[in-house]
């Protein structure tokens, strides 16, 4: 059966929103400034990344705490890459020439030892068409340990989730660069990807890009001086660390009490048109705040993201205040709230939906 939204012919604020939104972009050549901004946090994340890793190749005598930092920096600065233009180049949104966006954002995104091929086809093709609908987004389809929908069958275990979930947590980066990856390359169906089948020099690409990533992350600091036992300790660490930041800035986007899971009729037909179902199903934290917009991405302003995934994140400062506004004048839902809020309302979801 064919999934498709609701149509609200007589409705004006999706074209009401996408007109203020594009005033607002030629407005004192904003949108040329937000791409200028694009480049200069490439730029800026790419050198504490590479810094942080030449202080570690020549600094093979630092004491066990300040190796760990250097560690906790290096794959923290590789996820703010990850989240201020691997994104944004998977959606196209640093040039006009795609090979530009496509060298991008696979060497950003693979340097942090998780595929990108696999992740775009589906962040692209499964999670942005249907985002919080059961069988059409990956996002919260085939998850055994935890159950992420309401419609979902419990498990015994579900009523727990709450409490376990931050230990799960812990191994999040780890269990997508040494598991994750290798059973959806080989995982044909998966929520609306049907028949999925990968190219030879694909395989051999996600082979290639592991080993390199194994290579430059534990071996060649061992190499330059380091014992093997430190650098596995650190190495852990630092993913302990950077995957509780990777999930509770991003789970909450989605997953919340705040944001709804819609259901299709007999006939296919979600509830919401496309613009007020992207809006129920989105959280955003500080979506207006500059400050989280540079380190976050545009993560923050989820509903911005859904609703233009192709502008750049930094136009998300002014495009959030936007919806805010209209979505305010024409009564239409609006999730938000602050960061520590949002990460709590994510465990009450999770011991909600565990014990219904």
């Amino acid at each position: 059966m064919t999934i498709r939204f609701k149509n609200h012919r007589q409705d004006t604020f999706y074209q009401k929103l996408q007109q203020e939104v594009n005033l607002a972009l030629q407005t004192d050549d904003y949108l040329a400034k937000a791409k200028r901004l694009l480049w200069l946090k490439l730029a800026f994340y790419s050198l504490i990344f590479c810094g942080s890793y030449v202080f570690l190749l020549h600094h093979p005598t630092q004491s066990f705490f300040s190796l760990l930092i250097n560690y906790i920096i290096l794959g923290w600065s590789g996820i703010l890459l990850a989240f201020n233009a691997a994104h944004d180049a998977a959606h196209g949104t640093f040039s006009r020439q795609r090979w530009v966006n496509q060298l991008i954002y696979h060497l950003t995104f693979n340097l942090q030892g998780v595929n990108a091929y696999l992740w775009k086809i589906r962040h692209i093709s499964s999670h942005h068409l249907f985002p919080n609908v059961d069988g059409c987004d990956a996002d919260i389809d085939d998850n055994f340990l935890i159950k992420l929908s309401p419609s979902k069958p419990p498990l015994r275990f579900h009523r727990y989730q709450h409490l376990y979930a931050t230990i799960l947590y812990l191994f999040y980066t780890l269990h997508w660069i040494l598991i994750k990856d290798f059973i959806y390359l080989f995982k044909k169906d998966l929520a609306n990807l049907k028949d999925q089948r990968h190219s030879i020099g694909q395989i051999l690409a996600l082979l290639g890009w592991k080993i390199f990533y194994f290579s430059y992350m534990l071996g060649l600091p061992i190499v330059v001086g380091y014992s093997a036992s430190q650098i596995f300790v650190v190495f852990v660490i630092m993913h302990f660390v950077i995957s509780l930041f990777f999930v509770w800035t991003l789970i909450i986007s989605h997953l919340t009490m705040e944001t709804q899971f819609h259901l299709a009729d007999d006939h296919g037909v979600l509830p919401y048109d496309y613009a007020t179902h992207q809006l129920t199903v989105s959280l955003d934290y500080h979506p207006t705040s500059p400050l989280a917009n540079w380190i976050f991405g545009g993560f923050n302003s989820h509903a911005a993201h859904h609703l233009f995934p192709n502008l750049p994140h930094t136009t998300y400062v002014r495009v959030s205040q936007i919806i805010k506004t209209v979505t305010t004048k024409y009564n239409y839902p609006y999730n938000e709230l602050p960061i520590g809020q949002a990460i709590v309302s994510h465990y009450r979801f999770l011991k909600t939906i565990g014990q219904a």
